[in-house]
């Protein structure tokens, strides 16, 4: 499963960096760029920093982070999308991604702190 979720995140990022390649030259655009690129890349470099985490609270920690990326990664895409900066065809799959890991990390979370206490 880790190994399933760290290529899944990596793909993950890859796709929000192609999508971003479709977005006009203008400086709102080059703006979301960078935070999309930004985000979704930390999504993939930390959940590979949870899957080496040295305890419960340092895994849930890291995996906190994750889940607050992927919720930006989706900010981002449907504020392209509400600024017309992209078509919805375009990212429909990248959006049912975004929520699927936010499900799956959220759930993750949920079982690490059930299981510390």
């Amino acid at each position: 499963m880790k190994e399933a979720l760290k290529n899944r995140t990596k793909i993950f990022a890859h796709n929000c960096i192609k999508i971003t390649g479709q977005f006009p030259n203008n400086y709102l655009a080059n703006h979301i760029k960078g935070q999309l690129i930004r985000c979704s890349t930390s999504i993939a470099a930390n959940y590979r920093a949870t899957c080496i985490a040295q305890s419960k609270a340092s895994f849930i920690s890291k995996i906190s982070i994750v889940i607050e990326e992927v919720d930006e990664s989706n900010f981002w895409i449907e504020f392209a999308l509400d600024e017309n900066l992209i078509q919805k065809e375009s990212v429909e799959c990248i959006l049912k991604e975004s929520r699927e890991l936010t499900a799956i990390f959220m759930a993750s979370r949920k079982t690490a702190s059930i299981n510390r206490q």
